[in-house]
């Protein structure tokens, strides 16, 4: 490497990091202020060119850049939890119209003049990045209008998270077929991959990886290495997933998504360091380098096509989420649908990806890549705007299950113990179905402790009970359809560890049990962490009337 390519690395990140002081000042986003950087010492001056060097440094800043996108915002557990509901019925239909619709102005399907006139799998890629819903940008908004917490943020990220999760598989894949030939035996095949690479992927990063960190740095001395061994085996990932085939930003997608479940403790050694690399030098460097490929080369372009491409997809991604939470028959549909237009920073490294596979033009680039910063800076005041004007209504319907990503990003700090039901009576095992049917179930609650002895002997689940025939309810005790040996808790863990571990385990309830004594204190259920969403709600709510009411009086 020359030092040529150190020195333009030197001035991108550095031009970087001071437009994000100067810029910031009035309100611009880091990721904006990165990429006029890149803009001011590329295409305008000249300063810095791309160089296969200096890609090699974008390589690794696309690896880490998406590997905290699958870290922070792709939340398997909690998109798994919510399969059989209404959200995800609403955040499917969005991201299936949103496409269709893209894919009027980004292929040559239709015949239309104005249409990029792409390849199929050029188009479709395309057309999942702008049907793309940004977490990240979603939960900045939710946080600056100090509305994360309440029972709407929860609505909006729940749907949100899902909607982003579906969009990036569709990315993934097309990226990936990309490098196979386009027929049904390539698709299979490209599917095929990414199924075992992430079977493998996920078993060494839930099974071996932490074990090994928790075993060596029990027997090892050594500074900062469970954030070395993290960020070797990211690098040894991305470059097995580019040897199979698969573009190595999915590989890295899929490592970080593997690792949302770190438990807090190992979250907490691991995360400062990444986050110091990644907003100190990669983040940056990506998004600035993205800029040296930011021109004004699109206007060359049919001016009905850049309007198109501009129009077109706001539009179908706007009435395809507008449309599911109809059909999901969801509360403020117009609020839940502005929350879904949340875009714009995932994109562009996206677009940058498909930029370096030749799968897009640097005039498609540029064009999109505008279009991206509109998003940024457009619809964080079009979100605050909607949920300003917007009542939750009292009895708004809640999901099914709270993300574990969320009670990272909206409760952190918040311990098992403050939430746990120290007063609820259990079952006993020896209760009948029928009489326990009768007598004990409660809504929006599928999973009970059964108790014997002041000891947590399982958890029945409704679905399971009401499998069973109305003639052997009467019969057959509770003990024998128990589930046991399921995982427990501590009172001083955090709550997203523990609801972590309760959506692994496809758990609605787990005991909570005193370390040092193993003695059962009480439970939590998944309503428990929804009550006290409203119930902050509730309080905060109560507090603004208070205000209001103490201010005409002071007057």
């Amino acid at each position: 490497m020359s030092i040529d390519a150190l020195l333009r690395v030197g001035l991108l990140v550095v031009a970087a990091k001071l437009s994000e002081g100067v810029l910031g000042r009035i309100g611009l986003s880091a990721i904006v202020a990165y990429t006029l950087a890149g803009v001011l010492l590329g295409p305008a001056t000249g300063i810095v060119e791309p160089t296969d060097d200096l890609q090699v440094f974008l390589s690794v800043g696309v690896s880490v850049f998406f590997f905290l996108i699958g870290l922070d915002e792709l939340d398997l557990p909690g998109f798994k939890a919510t399969i059989r509901g209404p959200y995800f019925v609403a955040a499917t239909v969005s991201v299936a119209i949103s496409v269709l619709v893209s894919l009027v102005v980004t292929s040559d399907l239709f015949g239309l003049e104005f249409a990029l006139g792409l390849a199929f799998d050029e188009a479709l890629a395309v057309a999942g990045i702008l049907s793309l819903s940004s977490l990240g940008l979603a939960v900045k908004v939710l946080a600056d209008l100090g509305i994360l917490k309440k029972l709407i943020g929860l609505r909006i990220f729940t749907t949100v998270i899902i909607a982003e999760v579906l969009a990036l598989l569709l990315v993934g894949v097309t990226i990936g077929e990309a490098v196979h030939e386009t027929s049904i035996r390539g698709v299979l095949q490209l599917l095929g991959q990414i199924i075992g690479f992430a079977v493998v992927t996920w078993f060494l990063s839930t099974k071996v990886l932490p074990v090994a960190i928790a075993f060596l740095q029990r027997w090892l001395h050594v500074s900062e290495l469970s954030f070395g061994l993290l960020i070797g085996s990211l690098f040894v990932v991305v470059a097995g997933a580019e040897r199979i085939g698969l573009h190595g930003s999915l590989g890295a997608l899929l490592f970080g998504a593997a690792h949302s479940g770190l438990p807090h403790r190992m979250r907490r050694d691991i995360m400062p360091g990444i986050r110091s690399i990644a907003d100190g030098l990669f983040v940056p460097l990506l998004f600035a380098s993205a800029g040296l490929y930011l021109d004004l080369s699109f206007t060359a372009l049919p001016a009905a096509t850049i309007i198109a491409v501009a129009a077109v997809p706001i539009g179908g991604k706007f009435a395809g989420a507008l449309i599911g939470t109809y059909l999901a028959r969801l509360d403020t549909p117009v609020v839940l649908a502005v929350g879904l237009m949340a875009k714009g920073v995932a994109e562009i490294a996206l677009l940058l990806v498909l930029l370096e596979t030749g799968m897009i033009t640097r005039e498609v680039f540029s064009l999109l890549a505008f279009i991206m910063f509109g998003y940024i800076l457009v619809m964080p005041s079009v979100i605050g705007l909607a949920t300003r004007r917007a009542k939750d209504p009292e009895r708004a319907t809640p999901p099914s299950a709270v993300p574990p990503s969320f009670a990272r990003h909206a409760m952190k700090g918040v311990l098992v113990g403050s939430i746990m039901d120290r007063t609820r009576a259990y079952p006993a095992p020896e209760l009948s179905v029928r009489d326990f049917l009768n007598e004990w179930t409660v809504p929006n609650q599928s999973d009970y402790l059964v108790v014997e002895d002041d000891a947590a002997v399982g958890v029945v689940s409704l679905a399971r009970l009401h499998r069973l025939d109305e003639r052997s309810q009467a019969d057959t005790p509770l003990r024998d359809l128990l589930r046991r040996n399921v995982p427990r808790a501590w009172p001083d863990e955090p709550v997203d560890d523990v609801l972590e571990r309760m959506t692994d385990h496809s758990l609605g309830v787990i005991p909570i049990i005193e370390r040092d004594t193993d003695r059962f204190l009480g439970s939590v259920a998944s309503h428990d962490v929804l009550d006290l969403v409203v119930l902050m709600h509730e309080i905060e709510g109560e507090a603004q009337r208070l205000a209001a009411e103490k201010d005409p009086a002071e007057g």
